[in-house]
């Protein structure tokens, strides 16, 4: 009886997986989805990159080492990165006309994360570790990591060699050089601090702070624009002004005086970016390049530091393989042939002491400065920040009003327009 019912159960079974349905054969992971393995995804025919206006020369020999390694065609189109690239991604994203990667500079990603048009990237940390870590705070936003970085540009110091034969070490010594030369129609230094983008780095550098973190995390409730140390560094920037800087680097118009004024040889010493390299060279300047001095607290100035990105766009069909052309082309031979074609300088680290940047004066101050320095907040109530601290420094600069009085009143406004404008945000 045992062995009778034994050998019906069998055939039943038998007779069942023979009706059975053929199961469809697993396809691989689709090519939509971002940072798995790219083998899995099938591979497409074309990817499309936005590249900066007159930085494609950078893109070139990347793309083709990409193409030959894995048989994909990449083309780029050129825009302006600062406004172009960002409007046209509204634009063409949904419609499916976009692109695959878009650059930007990093202080847009809060604002474009929060539209949807660019998504997070998943790489090894093996590639993250390639780079600077404040290159890699720069690309991060709200814990995600959502671009890998290709250049950085931060303000470093500048100094005529017909005027100051060795550059300074420290601000006391600029201070009392500076003084020297009054009387005269020469200045020892002049900088933009009424514009928030340089003096954030004397407020920094005595303690004060846009936003706090909060796990890693920029919390705009958080704003240490008045702070102790920032009403310190304010009354620092007042002290030049009284003493040492003209009037008319005051305003809009400050910015062409200093450059006038330092390219007619009558500055022995400015604080400008590497974007004033190349009018130097022009004009056949002998000038040196050195990272900012120490303030007299003894810390340095920590100055803002821009970086440009590569970023994945939320649009792409092909996010696996478009994460691995981002991967490729900020590696680091690539990063070192950008610099060769471009001079725009890659926060990779083991660039940062390779002959090309470390015998490259200019490069080398902006390599070691950035290390100083810190990412401009990359959250959208940034907005909110810029105008209320030009007022305050302008006013500072001027000395129509104290430090502290001025820091307060705009930080009062900064707070006052995140919660009108970012409520809920």
């Amino acid at each position: 009886m045992k062995k009778w019912l034994i050998l019906l159960i069998s055939f039943v079974l038998v007779a069942l997986t023979a009706c059975a349905p053929e199961r469809e054969e697993e396809k691989p992971n689709d090519n939509t989805s971002n940072g798995g393995d790219s083998a899995e995804a099938e591979k497409p025919e074309k990817l499309v990159v936005w590249e900066d206006k007159d930085k494609g020369v950078g893109l070139d020999a990347a793309i083709a080492s990409f193409e030959e390694e894995y048989g994909i065609k990449v083309e780029y189109r050129e825009m302006d990165m600062a406004t172009e690239i960002r409007e046209q991604m509204r634009l063409d994203g949904p419609t499916g006309a976009g692109p695959d990667v878009i650059t930007l500079p990093h202080d847009q990603i809060g604002q474009v994360v929060t539209e949807g048009l660019i998504a997070p990237i998943e790489v090894d940390q093996s590639v993250i570790d390639i780079y600077t870590e404040s290159s890699i705070e720069s690309q991060t936003y709200d814990g995600k990591l959502y671009g890998l970085p290709k250049a950085t540009e931060t303000p470093v110091f500048i100094y005529n060699k017909a005027l100051m034969a060795e550059p300074v070490e420290t601000f006391d010594e600029l201070l009392e050089f500076s003084k020297g030369l009054k009387g005269t129609d020469q200045y020892g230094f002049l900088a933009l601090w009424d514009n928030f983008y340089f003096g954030n780095s004397v407020m920094a550098g005595y303690g004060g702070y846009v936003f706090g973190e909060d796990g890693g995390v920029l919390n705009p409730a958080d704003i240490g624009v008045n702070n102790e140390g920032a009403v310190e560094g304010a009354e620092y920037i007042q002290q030049w002004y009284k003493e040492i800087f003209p009037s008319g680097i005051i305003g809009e118009s400050g910015g062409s005086a200093k450059d006038g004024l330092f390219q007619e040889g009558k500055v022995a010493s400015v604080m400008d970016g590497p974007w004033a390299f190349q009018t130097l060279n022009d004009i056949g300047m002998n000038y040196g390049v050195t990272p900012m001095p120490k303030l007299p607290n003894g810390e340095y100035p920590v100055t803002f530091m821009g970086v440009k990105g590569w970023h994945l766009s939320s649009f792409s069909k092909n996010k696996e393989w478009a994460t691995k052309l981002i991967e490729w082309i900020t590696n680091e031979e690539n990063a070192k042939i950008r610099y060769e074609e471009t001079s725009e300088i890659p926060p990779v680290k083991s660039l940062i002491d390779d002959p090309i940047i470390a015998e490259n004066e200019g490069a080398q101050a902006v390599a070691i400065q950035s290390q100083r320095a810190i990412p401009m907040p990359n959250i959208p109530q940034m907005a909110e920040v810029w105008e209320p601290m030009a007022q305050a420094l302008q006013l500072i600069a001027s000395g129509d009003s104290e430090p502290k009085d001025a820091l307060d009143e705009a930080q009062s406004t900064i707070t006052s327009q995140i919660e009108l404008n970012h409520s809920g945000k």
